[in-house]
């Protein structure tokens, strides 16, 4: 078996070293579609230097994305064809807003192992200091489709009940057609994102966008929509990545709000709403 759930959970802690600075913040912000329109002065506050406020999903991509999915696939125990790889969900707790330039450590190591029966789940989580104490973890749930069926623990479900009555916020955003190829310069190389034929060997008609491009579109729109643009309410953000976007798609962002929390819903305008974001709960101030 291509995958050694024994092995993996046993591995030692990858830790290193991870820098930023605001060059990176504000490719990270263009990324998932800041800066329209560009004078508007509430987008300068994710694209002027002077002004720059850190979305908290830049943790996602911050140092460049290491270890990222795909170095998740690394890790011991671990042998799998990338082609079969899909990131099926996301979680991310804040401890403090982050900083527009910074140094920190971050420890990678896989949390857990799931058979789901036909694909197999792994659990990628990232903790990351700096010098001031604990500054955020990331929840990576990597689905790698035919390294189910060994037998082992099915792991908790990620479904939550649906929200109930109309949504109190409902916007679009248009992907544009190169948002996959900019996106990707913040750490996330997968060809599935950029190569027309890899894409067709995953079994896509075309490069899709990539799940944390979306992750960051949406909770953009909610700390804009409902936080007042203040970043730093954000506590944290849990996702399941439920259908693919393709670039040049609009995405409908519908959300339910209240004091502590917020939940949201995302799919695709063009393909009849078809589903892109499921059980998807911000917790903010």
């Amino acid at each position: 078996m291509p995958i050694d759930a024994a092995k993996a959970l046993a591995a030692e802690p990858r830790t290193g070293e991870i820098t930023w600075d605001h060059k990176d913040v504000q490719l990270y912000h263009l990324g998932i579609g800041a800066g329209i329109p560009a004078t508007d002065p509430d987008e300068l506050r994710y694209t002027l230097e002077s002004r720059l406020h850190v979305l908290p999903s830049f943790a996602t991509v911050a140092g460049g994305g290491k270890p990222g999915v795909t170095g998740g696939l690394s890790m011991p125990g671990i042998e799998v064809d990338l082609a079969r790889v899909l990131h099926g969900g996301q979680s991310l707790v804040v401890h403090r807003p982050i900083p527009a330039t910074g140094t920190a450590t971050a420890t990678n190591r896989i949390a857990a192992v799931y058979d789901k029966g036909k694909a197999a789940v792994l659990v990628l989580r990232t903790e990351v200091g700096d010098a001031d104490g604990p500054l955020w973890i990331n929840d990576a749930q990597i689905f790698i489709r035919g390294e189910g069926g060994w037998g082992g623990d099915r792991g908790p479900s990620a479904r939550l009940d649906p929200p109930t009555g109309e949504p109190d916020r409902v916007v679009e955003r248009h992907v544009r057609e190169d948002q996959a190829l900019l996106y990707r310069l913040s750490g996330d190389w997968n060809p599935l994102h950029a190569d027309p034929e890899f894409a067709k060997v995953a079994g896509f008609e075309r490069p899709i966008l990539h799940g944390l491009c979306t992750y960051g579109i949406t909770l953009k729109a909610v700390v804009d929509a409902l936080l007042g643009g203040d970043v730093t309410r954000v506590r944290s953000c849990a996702t399941r990545f439920a259908g693919v976007v393709y670039p040049g798609e609009t995405l409908r962002i519908r959300m339910w709000h209240t004091p502590e929390s917020s939940r949201v819903a995302v799919s695709a305008v063009e393909r009849d709403d078809a589903p892109v974001l499921a059980d998807t709960i911000v917790e903010h101030t």
